[in-house]
């Protein structure tokens, strides 16, 4: 028993080290096996003992933190429905459920959302990215909003609804990863340190695409001789 708990302790330390590297690195490659070992306390095997490759202990990393992150974005959700019942749930309140906690980390230093960005570009440059595929692919928690933005928008389908979600997610990457392109083009005027006033921006710009469409304006001229 005393063994097992060892080995558990050991591979935990692994893992805490191994994310506040990643927290804390301005590039993966910052991250070596030996300042992993060397914060955790432990031996450079250690790594292949528990994982098998420090790709496999990357990934067991990030897993977690995505994990984290897409409870928050369901705890948000599940609240949002929780306020509207029995009614539909807002839609500002879907988008901020969906997006805003990516957002929201991705401002704050404290948080782990470097984690999830070393992530993405260790899997790019990988000689196997399978490893990150099942994460990087994942879109299950992605397919939950789809009811609830469908109960706003009777008049899309899935397909309509699905493909305006990868729309919303791509605007979301814009704001976390492309901030320097957002500054230039807004003529540096807004604060893009503030996630609320983003988030604002984000759903202001995003919600037309779930709102119905304009009925379309009669060409019948009124009859004169009735008046």
């Amino acid at each position: 028993m005393q063994r097992a708990t060892a080995k558990n302790s050991t591979a935990e330390n692994l893992q805490a080290a191994c994310e506040e590297l990643l927290r804390i690195a301005a590039h993966p490659d910052e991250v070596t096996v030996r300042s992993i070992a060397r914060r955790a306390g432990a031996s450079v095997g250690a790594i292949s003992y528990h994982f098998g490759s420090v790709e496999q202990l990357i990934f067991s990393v990030a897993q977690r933190v995505y994990l984290r992150l897409n409870a928050e974005r369901l705890t948000l959700l599940h609240a949002a429905v929780q306020r509207a019942h029995p009614a539909p749930v807002p839609l500002e309140d879907l988008i901020v459920a969906l997006v805003g906690p990516s957002i929201r980390w991705s401002l704050d230093s404290t948080s782990r959302y470097s984690v999830m960005r070393h992530m993405t570009t260790l899997a790019q440059a990988s000689d196997h990215p399978e490893i990150f595929r099942s994460m990087i692919e994942d879109v299950e928690h992605h397919l939950l909003f789809i009811p609830h933005f469908r109960k706003i928008a009777p008049w899309l389908d899935e397909v309509d609804i699905g493909f305006r979600i990868s729309c919303l997610l791509g605007v979301r990457s814009q704001m976390t990863r492309s901030r320097d392109r957002t500054d230039e083009l807004t003529g540096h005027r807004l604060d893009l340190d503030d996630p609320e006033l983003v988030l604002a921006q984000v759903v202001a710009a995003t919600a037309p695409m779930f709102t119905a469409p304009a009925a379309p304006k009669s060409n019948t001229v009124p009859n004169s001789s009735r008046h």
